[in-house]
């Protein structure tokens, strides 16, 4: 499906068209999620990766010295798979249940009803707004999500940096490049993002929403816990994709009808969350973060008594969640907070 103007545009706009226009936008009209979909999601997966989100929720709920009120606000919740056995192993736990409000912070009617659906047995509310969330400690679920974030790229030749536009004019829809001044934008967001780097992959809408949450955080008390695609390394490149069917496609073709994301670098969060005068207390990958929290124990245990054919599968899905070939090394883990936390579970 082409995009519905004919102009040059930067490429964080292009993609927020491509993703959550209301006519046409990928997210805004089908629901990606799953074997049959275009991609999958840990939650989708195995119910043990939820379990695991739940305790430790759970245990930073103690660490917080159990507040009468805590609010969760999973933030994306894909087809509400996630948000759903979070509630559902909630109820394991004595009294944490029944202290918590749960939220779903959805950009997507279209998602929004099917999510709608899913928890219409549960006590959720759908949030417009960050800010509309009630007092007390809340703590932020962002399992790709951040990734899905629309990004401008910018690109330094001969000591110049240029931005990507898309131009949309022609059929054959193209990348273009624009002489920008990087020090405006710097001195606008007061981090120095172009320091000992020649290209640059930053999402304004991620800032934006860091700084929500980081004022909630450092309000109310809470954190941030993010798990997504990602990597360390200081230096940054192009990570920009394009899914279909489980299969990469360009950017520029199938407008619409495939996800674009991206990988998330975790050394220019880290910058972000400093700026709002929040801490990382941990930052790890999705295997040892899995692992520490006992998934390997917790397949066991579900896996006893059963038939082998559910058995291989438990330990299949498990393998895809924590293998290093898998899931297991490129998602990452981080937990953001207020500076008068110190909670490493999982770290």
């Amino acid at each position: 499906m082409n995009i519905k103007i004919k102009k040059i545009i930067p490429l964080d706009k292009f993609i927020d068209k491509s993703l959550y226009n209301k006519d046409y936008g990928y997210y805004m009209k089908k629901n990606p999620f799953g074997e049959k979909g275009d991609f999958i999601t840990s939650p989708n997966i195995s119910v043990l990766f939820s379990e695991m989100v739940c305790i430790w929720i759970v245990s930073l709920w103690k660490k917080l010295n159990k507040p009468e009120k805590i609010n969760i606000v999973e933030l994306g919740a894909g087809n509400g798979e996630m948000m759903f056995n979070i509630i559902k192993t909630s109820k394991q736990f004595l009294f944490f249940k029944s202290v918590c409000n749960f939220f779903i912070y959805e950009k997507s009617p279209y998602l929004k009803k099917i999510q709608k659906e899913k928890l219409k047995n549960f006590k959720v509310n759908w949030l417009k707004k960050l800010n509309q969330i009630n007092n007390g400690p809340t703590v932020f679920i962002g399992n790709e999500f951040f990734d899905s974030l629309p990004i401008k790229q910018f690109i330094k030749k001969n000591n110049n940096w240029f931005e990507k536009y898309v131009d949309t004019y022609s059929k054959n829809k193209k990348f273009i490049e624009k002489k920008i001044n990087i020090k405006k934008i710097e001195k606008k967001i007061g981090i120095n993002i172009s320091k000992d780097q020649k290209f640059i992959e930053f999402s304004p809408l991620m800032f934006q929403l860091i700084k929500e949450i980081s004022n909630i955080i450092n309000k109310k008390n809470g954190g941030l816990l993010i798990i997504d695609y990602g990597y360390f390394n200081k230096k940054m490149f192009d990570t920009l994709q394009s899914v279909k069917k489980h299969k990469k496609t360009h950017i520029l073709n199938n407008v619409g009808n495939s996800d674009i994301t991206h990988l998330l670098n975790y050394k220019l969060i880290k910058e972000v969350v400093k700026k709002f005068k929040l801490k990382t207390n941990g930052l790890t990958t999705q295997r040892k973060f899995l692992i520490k929290l006992g998934i390997i124990q917790r397949a066991e245990i579900i896996s006893k008594n059963v038939p082998f054919s559910l058995k291989v599968d438990i330990y299949y899905r498990l393998k895809r969640l924590i293998d290093n070939k898998q899931m297991g090394d490129v998602f990452k883990v981080m937990f953001i907070s207020n500076k008068k936390i110190n909670f490493k579970l999982g770290f």
